[in-house]
C-alpha cells in the first residue's frame, strides 16, 4: 500500500503519535460534531479550504495559518478521512499536495468504514499549540485552468477524465439532486472520456486494488500511454479523488484536477461544450 493511503488499521495504531495529525473532512460539515477519531481536527471545506470572496482555493497564508492553528509543522503527516468516500478529504490532500505538503495521507474506506468497524469516536475537540507553518514551496503542475485545456484540447497525448455521473456528462442533468453549486449549460468538455468517481471504490469505500484500478481507466485509454491526463467534475471534490487514484494508486505521473470543474466550464461564453456520449 503506498504511504499516500493507509489502512483504518494504520490509523488506529498511531492515534497517539506526536509526528501524526489526523484531518477529518467532510461534505456535510456538521458531521465532525457527531462523533470523529479521537484527536483529529477539522477542516470546513466550505469556510477554510475555499476563499471567501472569489472562486478559488485558499490562498498560502490562509493555508499556513490553518495549518499553523491545527499544530501542524512541516514534518507532521497529515492523515485525512471524510465521509462520501473521502471526497473532500481527497480535495484537502489535492490542496495540500499542491501547496508542497509531503507527508499526507488518506484513510482508505474514510468514515465509513472507520464507523463500520465500530472504532473509538469522540465529541471533545483538542487543541494543539500553534506552529509557525510556512510553505516552502507551490506544487503548479498538480493543478489545471481553463485555458491551460482549451490550448490542449484535441492533442495527441491528453486525456481528460470527467468523473462525474452519466447524466451530467452527457448533459441530462447540470449538477446532483440536492446540489446548489450548477452551470448554465450541461454536457461534458470535449474528448473527455466518462469515468464516474464512484467506480474506483469497493461497498466499503475502500479503493479497488491496482489491478482493478488499471483495468477501469486503461479501458478508456486512461494509462502509462497518455502524456496528461486531467481530471474535472463539477467543483472539484470528485475529481481529486480520482485524481489520486490516478497519481497515488496508478502511478501516473503528469496528472492534474481541474478544480473549477464544470461549474466552471459550463458557464463560460463562447467555451466549447459537447452534449451526449463521444464517438
Amino acid at each position: 500500500m503506498t504511504n499516500a493511503l493507509v489502512s483504518t488499521q494504520w490509523a488506529a495504531d498511531h492515534l497517539n503519535d506526536n509526528d501524526v495529525r489526523i484531518v477529518e473532512v467532510d461534505v456535510d460539515t456538521a458531521q465532525y460534531d457527531t462523533g470523529h477519531i479521537p484527536g483529529a481536527v477539522a477542516f470546513n471545506w466550505e469556510t477554510q479550504l475555499q476563499d471567501q470572496v472569489a472562486r478559488d482555493i485558499i490562498g498560502q497564508g490562509e493555508l499556513e495559518h490553518l495549518l499553523s492553528e491545527a499544530g501542524i509543522g512541516p514534518d507532521t503527516r497529515i492523515v485525512l478521512y471524510g465521509d462520501h468516500n473521502n471526497w473532500f478529504a481527497a480535495y484537502a490532500l489535492w490542496l495540500l499536495k499542491y501547496y508542497g505538503h509531503e507527508q499526507v495521507s488518506l484513510i482508505d474506506g474514510g468514515r465509513k468504514k472507520w464507523l463500520a468497524e465500530n472504532r473509538p469516536v469522540t465529541t471533545e475537540t483538542p487543541a494543539y499549540p500553534a506552529t509557525g507553518y510556512q510553505v516552502a514551496h507551490i506544487q503548479h503542475e498538480l493543478r489545471a485552468y481553463r485555458d491551460y485545456i482549451r490550448s490542449r484540447l484535441g492533442q495527441k497525448g491528453f486525456g481528460m477524465v470527467d468523473v462525474r455521473s452519466g447524466p451530467e456528462y452527457v448533459g441530462d442533468v447540470i449538477a446532483p439532486p440536492g446540489m446548489s453549486e450548477t452551470a448554465q449549460r450541461g454536457g461534458h468538455i470535449p474528448g473527455a472520456v466518462n469515468i464516474p468517481w464512484s467506480q474506483a471504490v469497493a461497498e466499503d469505500g475502500t479503493f479497488k486494488s491496482r489491478d482493478e484500478l488499471l483495468q477501469l481507466y486503461g479501458a478508456q485509454g486512461i494509462n502509462g500511454g497518455s502524456n496528461e491526463v486531467i481530471t474535472y467534475c463539477r467543483i472539484g471534490e470528485r475529481s481529486s479523488h480520482t485524481w489520486f487514484a490516478l497519481k497515488f494508486l496508478i502511478g501516473l505521473e503528469n496528472v492534474r484536477n481541474y478544480d473549477g470543474s464544470w461549474t466552471e466550464w459550463g458557464n463560460l461564453i463562447g467555451n466549447p461544450i459537447k452534449k451526449g456520449a463521444e464517438a
